[in-house]
């Protein structure tokens, strides 16, 4: 290196969703960031969906918010629509989705970290990462200058050799024609960092002004607006929502994409990375589901002040000539004019399983990674492991123990052990059927779940958790004041029980026991219960769930009891795991590579049998037979 620039705590590698977290996070907690991003104008940015949130996705959001994260926040200030999803099934899979105004949500995100004290912002490519003797000990960059730091976060998303095709056109850049990174690949890779190579892609953006969207279903937001940070309320972030549509492809639109699947770059053979399962490309959709007639297509604003419209549904990487035709055999874009072309972005990324839980690299200490460059997909699923790999480099710094989050108590927990105990071949995707105990991972209730340790680590200031002690206060008390009021079977009482077809009473109940009942509930009693103190909505919410599903909630508790069992049984991080007998060979290979915190993430590692669980167990009773002898 030609000169020393200069020197921080934390330096973070990356301005996409997980970057800024990171760097917020680390900053805040009182330590000098630099962030580097590529292009100034690629901080926070949304290069696919304008949209936060969604199925499970909505409770990554809510906990960042809780641990003290900008995400939620951020999103509060720009959205242009706000919808809870999944509302006809259980609380436990309610996710709240909000579109976003892309261009208002980069350029909010930007002014806060520009705002942001300890923080420094710096546009320029990253080449190398520097260590000595297996710590980190800063970062080259293009410029040939050499910045010294004492913890270092890789956050480059899908920039890494990144590029983007469509058809046989290649065009080697990074999401949105951005500059890729070209060089910190062979560098990781100098360091005995094992690279994948995995693919994602977005659909074409179109001219609203060619659209026709009386041949479309409206689709409106809703009218009771849900904040994702738990500092907000619906009364301060009201506003006018803007409406999205929907339309179908149909047989015209996949006769189409069959006779041309042999020039599109996935299937032609010109992209070789692992594409996303559950986020497929539309000739994904038609080559795996032929049954299908229709796939849904929703029309969704990139902003207010813009005409580009997102083709959600529709991500492809067929050639140019070949989209414009598909697009316009959808109703309403039969005369549709394409402003940006779709494509398949191809990118480096890691191996996750070379990281701990804390997402700090085993074998280099201070260099911790997260986001897409772990392998995951989505925004949400980023800035969740952004945050925690920023707290978790200024925890290293400041000598402190990392913050870890294990699968009982968080959705962030789950995606971390997930990406880090079994690796992912394929962009990995956050879903509320990763999670074993999602009664208890509510989206309502990440702040009773998280606040506390986003408190103890400086990220959430007094007054924020004073009013969360107010809340819970709150809350106790009304399911303590329900729970001794007892209902009569007067006769307002007995219409409203006719009213929704629900059992009368004979005698007094209580009216725990009535919310308790399926078609009843907290709020549909209201008129019956003439002590109920005026409360927020959020309360209220609260009180409903934890008296309605008390039951389910207590045997999920009980579950966790014995999960934590498993995961307080802890593995010494230099265990040689070939001197231990009757443990199979395939397991002594598995557990040697991830290196487990505990016996119950040895048990999550794909290859190790509950055969081999229980030599484990055996073992370590033996050592602390010998050590006590």
């Amino acid at each position: 290196m030609s000169y020393t620039a200069e020197t921080a705590d934390v330096i973070i590698i990356g301005g996409g969703h997980a970057g800024c977290e990171a760097a917020l996070a680390s900053a805040r907690m009182g330590l000098k960031t630099i962030i580097f991003a590529i292009s100034l104008d690629s901080i926070a940015m949304m290069p696919c969906n304008p949209s936060i949130g969604g199925s499970s996705k909505g409770h990554l959001v809510r906990e960042i918010d809780a641990l003290g994260g900008e995400m939620g926040k951020n999103i509060d200030k720009t959205y242009i629509q706000t919808k809870m999803l999944n509302t006809g099934k259980g609380p436990a899979v309610y996710s709240l989705r909000a579109q976003a105004d892309k261009g208002r949500y980069q350029r909010e995100m930007k002014r806060t970290l520009e705002k942001t004290e300890n923080l420094f912002i710096r546009q320029g490519e990253v080449t190398k990462v520097v260590v000595e003797d297996g710590i980190v000990k800063g970062v080259g960059t293009a410029s040939d200058a050499f910045y010294q730091s004492k913890a270092v976060i890789l956050c480059m998303g899908t920039y890494m050799m990144a590029r983007c095709l469509y058809g046989e056109t290649i065009i080697h850049s990074g999401p949105n024609g951005l500059m890729p990174a070209t060089k910190l690949s062979q560098s990781l890779l100098d360091l005995g960092i094992t690279l994948y190579r995995f693919k994602t892609g977005t659909p074409a953006r179109i001219d609203r002004k060619t659209m026709d969207f009386s041949k479309m279903i409206p689709q409106y937001g809703d009218e009771n607006i849900v904040p994702f940070s738990f500092e907000n309320t619906a009364e301060e972030i009201y506003r006018e929502q803007v409406p999205c549509y929907l339309t179908y492809t149909n047989k015209n639109t996949h006769d189409l994409i069959r006779e041309n699947l042999h020039r599109s770059a996935m299937y032609g053979g010109l992209i070789h990375g692992t594409g996303p399962r559950y986020c497929p490309s539309i000739e994904d959709k038609v080559v795996k589901f032929a049954d299908k007639e229709k796939h849904q297509i929703f029309i969704e604003p990139e902003g207010e002040n813009t005409d580009e419209m997102y083709i959600q549904g529709m991500s492809t990487s067929l050639p140019e000539e070949v989209q414009v035709q598909m697009y316009r055999t959808v109703p309403g874009l039969e005369n549709c004019r394409i402003m940006r072309t779709a494509y398949a972005i191809e990118y480096d990324c890691i191996d996750a399983t070379q990281l701990k839980l804390s997402l700090e690299f085993k074998a280099i200490k201070g260099l911790f990674s997260a986001g897409q460059f772990n392998g995951s997909s989505g925004y949400e699923e980023a800035a969740g492991q952004g945050i925690i790999a920023g707290i978790n480099a200024a925890q290293y710094v400041k000598a402190r123990d990392p913050l870890i989050l294990d699968r009982s108590e968080a959705y962030i927990g789950v995606l971390i052990d997930d990406l880090v105990t079994r690796g992912s071949k394929e962009p990995y995707r956050m879903m509320t059927s990763r999670a074993e105990y999602r009664l208890l991972l509510r989206q309502d209730n990440a702040d009773e779940r998280l606040i506390e340790k986003g408190y103890r680590i400086g990220l959430i200031s007094d007054k924020r958790y004073e009013r969360f002690l107010e809340k819970e206060k709150m809350i106790q008390d009304e399911i303590s004041r329900v729970s001794a009021v007892i209902v009569t079977p007067k006769e307002d009482v007995l219409e409203l029980l006719e009213k929704y077809g629900s059992t009368k009473i004979k005698s007094g109940v209580k009216l725990s026991d009535l919310i308790k009942r399926p078609e009843l509930d907290y709020f549909k009693l209201e008129d019956i219960d003439n002590g109920r103190p005026d409360l927020p909505d959020t309360v209220k919410e609260e009180v409903n769930i934890k008296i309605k599903y008390e039951g389910y909630i207590k045997q999920q508790m009980n579950q966790v009891q014995q999960f934590k069992k498993t995961e307080t049984k802890l593995l010494p991080e230099d265990m040689d795991y070939s001197k231990i007998k009757n443990l199979r060979i395939e397991a002594i290979q598995k557990l040697s590579a991830v290196r487990p915190a505990s016996i119950g993430q040895a048990s999550r590692i794909t290859g190790v049998s509950p055969a081999d669980i229980t030599v484990l167990l055996i073992y370590l009773e033996q050592m602390k037979y010998t050590k006590r002898s």
